[in-house]
């Protein structure tokens, strides 16, 4: 039986997926940062294209992405394309192409995109705007950018390393704040750069303590809920709630008013805020602290619990794209192909949305990138794939093979 419903359209898989993209807003920027201004033949569109090409199909070097485009040229003609650019080409547009350009583009795309990822919410939260703030380090084969650890012995060359420091927002799982920095500067210096609406919530690890941070937040009616440092140094004015806990139960089981102080120039100011112990399943405790009184101590415990929510993201980041091998080893280079990565990041997870698929980040990822010069229909591809395969039944027209069949009577010749 022949199968007739292949499922096949006229674009391949990356063409549908890049369609997502709205051309007009791409050119706008083009317009506005005068991208294209000394470039004869590797256009922004083109080097976006060829970027994200590289990283969903997980390419480990430049060669690999100008080579495999090569192999496309009957179909470079659906992505806007001319021809497929060199690797030479390839290589200075990621040297002197802006890396803010493709900055631009990602929160473009964000706000773009963001009546169709605001669906979802988180449940047992109380605030319409929960952010968590966190950084990913990623280590790099080159020392462009410094990286962190002891200097090695020798004449050992130190390998550099790059911080993605980044605020998600916690309902729709997406980067609203992006800050790429060398991976020795400290954690804490970059909070002060967030643009927070009042009454939302950030979450933090307790790297991020800073008093005088803090107490900006509660000038602006922010929240936040974080980890108390080891040796901080605090006055408990009032225990509000105190309770022993049984050797294998959880919970909360103390809550305190504490004071703080921190210092402007050399005047030392007070900072009132809600302390919260809490003890997990492993008989770990954690002491957080809050600048919010009206949330139960319950959801500050669950609040910093949803922290680690940013951790799978840096994770599933690492796991299905390719931030192990970059394309370039300037500066500039590293930082557009971040820029791309998340661009990429963001359309996989627009495509999941829209397919309302069950299936795992992870899933939709390799799929796209075993098929991704298929002439498939992206939704089919995402939604129905799985048990599709149907046997094909054997020719009938095909001539019988006859075996030649030996008498009783007769011998076999060797």
């Amino acid at each position: 039986m022949k199968v007739k419903d292949t499922h096949l359209v006229g674009q391949p898989i990356f063409k549908q997926l890049i369609n997502f993209i709205p051309r007009e807003k791409i050119e706008a920027l083009i317009h506005r940062h005068q991208s294209d201004r000394y470039y004869k033949s590797f256009s922004s569109w083109t080097q976006l294209v060829s970027m994200l090409f590289g990283i969903l199909s997980r390419c480990d070097s430049s060669g690999e992405v100008t080579d495999g485009m090569r192999a496309l040229e009957g179909k470079l003609n659906h992505l806007g394309m001319e021809s497929s650019p060199a690797k030479s080409t390839f290589g200075d547009g990621l040297r002197k192409r802006d890396n803010a350009f493709f900055q631009e583009i990602y929160f473009m795309l964000l706000e773009h995109f963001k009546p169709l990822l605001s669906v979802s919410r988180v449940e047992k939260v109380s605030f319409e705007k929960l952010f968590i703030f966190d950084s990913t380090t990623i280590r790099l084969f080159s020392d462009v950018m410094k990286g962190v650890g002891r200097n090695p012995k020798n004449e050992g060359k130190k390998k550099g390393g790059l911080k993605v420091h980044m605020l998600v927002d916690a309902h729709s799982d997406t980067p609203a704040f992006v800050r790429i920095s060398e991976a020795k500067s400290h954690d804490k210096n970059f909070i002060k750069y967030l643009s927070l609406p009042a009454h939302s919530m950030i979450v933090f690890d307790r790297a991020y303590n800073h008093y005088h941070q803090f107490a900006k937040f509660t000038q602006n009616q922010i929240s936040f809920v974080c980890r108390l440092k080891k040796n901080a140094v605090y006055t408990v004015e009032e225990e509000m709630f105190s309770q022993v806990l049984n050797e294998n139960q959880t919970g909360v089981f103390k809550e305190e008013g504490i004071h703080l102080t921190y210092k402007t120039g050399k005047q030392n100011n007070p900072l009132c805020l809600r302390k919260v112990s809490y003890r997990d399943e492993k008989g770990r405790i954690y002491e957080f602290i809050t600048n919010n009184f009206e949330i139960s101590k319950e959801e500050v415990a669950h609040i910093y619990k949803l922290r680690w929510t940013i951790e799978l993201l840096f994770k599933k980041m690492k796991q299905n794209f390719q931030l192990h091998y970059f394309y370039s080893d300037t500066e500039n280079g590293i930082k557009t192909q971040i820029w791309c990565t998340l661009i990429a990041h963001l359309l996989l997870m627009v495509l999941k949305t829209k397919s309302k698929t069950l299936k795992a980040f992870s899933t939709v990822a390799a799929l796209i990138r075993i098929h991704i010069i298929s002439n498939l229909e992206l939704f089919w591809l995402i939604e129905n794939c799985r048990r599709t395969y149907q046997k094909r039944n054997i020719n009938r027209n095909k001539p019988p093979c006859f075996k030649p069949v030996c008498s009783k009577n007769e011998g076999v010749a060797f």
